[in-house]
This record gives C-alpha cells, sequence and structure tokens, in this order.
C-alpha cells in the first residue's frame, strides 16, 4: 500500500514541477531517492510520465492524465445532473436505482441511489455489468448502431444464468422490441437474484445519437412482476429521456459559442 500512495504522490510532485528529476522530488518530499526512483519507473512503466525532452533524468506527465481528467469531469458532470432524475426516479418506484455509463463493450456503475426497503439490490459502484445480460447493458446496446451490436455479438453471447440470452437471433429480436418499447428488461440473466429495467440516456457534448449512459430502477427477482416491470419500465423511460434532455440543454450554450467562434 505504501509503494503505491508513494507513487501517486509522485505523479502529484511532477505535474507541479515538470520537469523534474529525482534528485529534487526526494528533497521536496522528504523520501529516499530509492523510494522516488522506484515510484518514477513504475509511473514510467505504466505510460503515466514520460522522460522530459533529450534529459532522462527529468521527467513530465504524459497525455494519459489528461485523457482521465477529462474522463472524470465528464462523469461528475453526467453525475450532477442524473442525481435529481434518479431521486425522483426512486421516490416513485421505492427501489435501486443506478446509473451507468458503456465502457469498452461494457457498462459500468458509476452512481447509486438505494431503496429503503429491507430486500435490496446493492451492487458496488465500479460494477462493470455485460451489454447482453443486464438492463443497462441492453438499454444502450439497444440505442447502439448495428455495427456496434454486430461486433459485439460477433466476440461470443457468454451465459451467465438460465435466462441470459446467448443467441444471436435472440438476441437481436429481444433489442428490437427494446427499441419499440423504450425500455430493457433483465428477468435474472446476469445474476438470477437481480431483476430491472433500463433506459438509454442519449446526449451529452460529443456524442450526438450514441448512448452516453443509462438508468435503471433494481428489483430482487422475487419482487418484480410483470405489472411492476411495465411500470417500473415506462417511469425509467421517461426518467432516462428527461436525463438527455437536460444534457442536451447544458450542451446547447457549448454549441452556441462554438457557433460564434467560427469564421
Amino acid at each position: 500500500m505504501q509503494n503505491v500512495l508513494n507513487a501517486l504522490r509522485v505523479l502529484e510532485e511532477v505535474a507541479d514541477r515538470q520537469p523534474v528529476g529525482v534528485t529534487d522530488l526526494a528533497r521536496a518530499m522528504g523520501l529516499p531517492k530509492s523510494s522516488v526512483q522506484r515510484a518514477l519507473v513504475t509511473l514510467h512503466t505504466a505510460e503515466w510520465i514520460q522522460p522530459a525532452g533529450d534529459t532522462p533524468t527529468r521527467w513530465a506527465v504524459t497525455t494519459k492524465a489528461l485523457h482521465v481528467g477529462r474522463r472524470a469531469a465528464g462523469e461528475l458532470g453526467l453525475r450532477d445532473a442524473a442525481v435529481p432524475v434518479m431521486e425522483e426516479l426512486r421516490r416513485r418506484t421505492d427501489e435501486t436505482v443506478h446509473l451507468a455509463v458503456p465502457e469498452g463493450g461494457k457498462v459500468v456503475l458509476i452512481e447509486r441511489l438505494e431503496t429503503a426497503q429491507p430486500v435490496r439490490i446493492v451492487l458496488p459502484l465500479g460494477q462493470i455489468l455485460p451489454l447482453h445480460a443486464s438492463s443497462n447493458g441492453k438499454a444502450v446496446l439497444a440505442a447502439s448502431p448495428d455495427e456496434v451490436v454486430e461486433r459485439y455479438i460477433a466476440e461470443g453471447l457468454p451465459g451467465f444464468t438460465g435466462t441470459t440470452i446467448t443467441d444471436p437471433g435472440r438476441l437481436r429480436t429481444e433489442l428490437a422490441g427494446i427499441r419499440a418499447r423504450g425500455y430493457a428488461a433483465n428477468r435474472g440473466e446476469w445474476r438470477a437474484d437481480v431483476s430491472a429495467v433500463a433506459a438509454a440516456v442519449v446526449g451529452g457534448a460529443d456524442r450526438d445519437g450514441l448512448p452516453v449512459a443509462s438508468v435503471s430502477v433494481n428489483v430482487p427477482t422475487s419482487r418484480m412482476t410483470d405489472a411492476s416491470r411495465s411500470a417500473f419500465g415506462a417511469l425509467v423511460a421517461a426518467a432516462a429521456k428527461t436525463l438527455g434532455d437536460v444534457l442536451a440543454r447544458r450542451r446547447a450554450p457549448d454549441r452556441d459559442t462554438a457557433r460564434h467562434r467560427t469564421p
């Protein structure tokens, strides 16, 4: 753990003092040069820092830090817009509500509002879910271009439970149904005890017409009925539409600014 903390501290110091060498870093941080040197090697191997110009003993951060910073800012902006919508959805359903974002052929949970009910679904933030076996994933996949869907199918559809859709034809039919009704349903397809409905959120700063997130209502399978699935589906579809509209309104001033700057 201490080695990890040292590496993160060294990364911050390099960012503040770049270009900088091991001697200056060790002096500024009050650490042995050997500890700082090990951290620098680790950060360089992970491509967080690089030699500064033609001086291999002095270091600067790479653009990897910039990419991560942009990603964090985007998620924070999405969370800020989503939480009020999620709170209203939780109030109306009295069930756990999740916000997820697509990432590398999967979806990742980035926000959760829990129900007060004693039996609930609790998934950790950062949980990765498959596109074909989760409501959030199927909602995102249904809102994606055909080439994205076909590329995902070509990589294989592993089974997780007895209800997971593993047949490409069945999945295509399922996605068509999601597009028609406006929300996806998960009937214990990833974990038998987890059922959910979700809808894709379309909007944001740089992904016109593509899903930037999904919102879901998550229920223990034992508590999800056909009637509640339909009711929650309508509510989650409306919530996703509201969030997409909020993101679009936030984007409008940026578009106007860009238009005015165009010669």
